[in-house]
């Protein structure tokens, strides 16, 4: 297997492409090398089989999604009550949001995961500890709530992503604001 990292996070985020574009069935060696507009090949040259491949696919991803070090930093200045959660959610939705391939590539991934038992458990792995990472986070930052809270906001803000991604005319970007203050005035207490 080749070693080039740079060359690796390309490819990978070419196959993140191919996946949202084209579904995971649509996934293969050969799309990839056409979408990275590599030589026939590559693609085989850096992952082993498909099954690596999407593994890695669902790591790259996470490591797109998460935030730069300003936007941690900006999250913890002012006070920590709810109207930061919901600023917090904003920036959250509109972060993901902007990674529309990677997002729809996660949802390709989660279903290509129902039948693949070792993607189900990368899968459950990976988003368990982004689960906790966020229950961590929000507990040591003086955030109002608790554990429940993080997951129930974790699975709104979800719900509502794969909305504006998919079905972008369901709700307009108005709504989609009122939605997010809704959903943290009735899930987090107001300290």
């Amino acid at each position: 297997m080749r070693r080039n990292p740079e060359r690796r996070s390309a490819l990978l985020d070419c196959a993140i492409d191919v996946l949202a574009r084209d579904g995971a069935r649509g996934l293969t060696f050969r799309a990839v090398d056409v979408e990275a507009e590599v030589p026939t090949g590559t693609t085989s040259n850096y992952f082993p089989n498909r099954a690596a491949l999407l593994t890695q696919i669902g790591g790259r991803i996470y490591e797109r999604l998460q935030p730069d070090p300003a936007t941690i930093a900006k999250s913890l200045e002012g006070p920590r009550t709810r109207a930061r959660v919901e600023a917090l959610m904003y920036e959250l939705v509109d972060r993901v949001s902007a990674f529309r391939t990677g997002y729809l590539a996660l949802l390709e991934l989660r279903l290509e995961a129902t039948r693949r038992p070792d993607l189900r458990e990368v899968l459950t792995t990976r988003i368990r500890a982004d689960v906790d990472a966020n229950i961590d986070y929000h507990l040591k930052s003086g955030l109002p709530g608790d554990a429940t809270t993080v997951k129930l906001l974790f699975l709104a803000m979800n719900w509502l992503i794969v909305e504006r991604l998919t079905l972008p005319d369901l709700f307009g970007e108005d709504e989609i604001h009122d939605l997010v203050a809704a959903a943290v005035e009735r899930i987090v207490p107001n300290q």
